[in-house]
């Protein structure tokens, strides 16, 4: 399966913004799917992820009630709302997608390209 990020760009502190990551090659329908981020000299962080069923989701304790997960299969894409953003939200995030469905908890099976997010002070 391939993924492309899409939707980030700059927004003020305190702004929002949904990223989407759009699949193909395969629906997405089996596999848990993730976003992750990464700023320069750290270490890739997991953000969110949510279960094959979409019945579970998960966050990074950062996120504390700001950000949200969701998937339309029917769409093949996977969203991440993000509200009340703070300087230290700016990373290049990235989609992924594990083939146990467990939400990218544990593991990572697909990467896609990431999207740029900053947010000005």
């Amino acid at each position: 399966v391939q993924l492309q990020a899409s939707g980030g760009g700059l927004v003020q502190a305190g702004g929002s913004l949904r990223l989407s990551c759009a699949a193909s090659g395969r629906s997405i329908s089996t596999y848990g799917m993730g976003w992750l981020r990464q700023t320069p000299g750290r270490e890739r962080e997991f953000v969110a992820g949510i279960s094959r069923s979409g019945g579970n989701q998960y966050y990074g304790d950062f996120v504390k009630g700001r950000f949200t997960i969701s998937r339309d299969d029917a769409k093949n894409t996977v969203y991440l709302q993000m509200n009340s953003l703070k300087p230290e939200d700016t990373a290049v995030y990235y989609c992924a997608a594990d083939r146990l469905g467990r939400g990218i908890r544990g593991s990572i099976h697909y990467w896609g390209q990431g999207t740029l997010v900053t947010v000005s002070s």
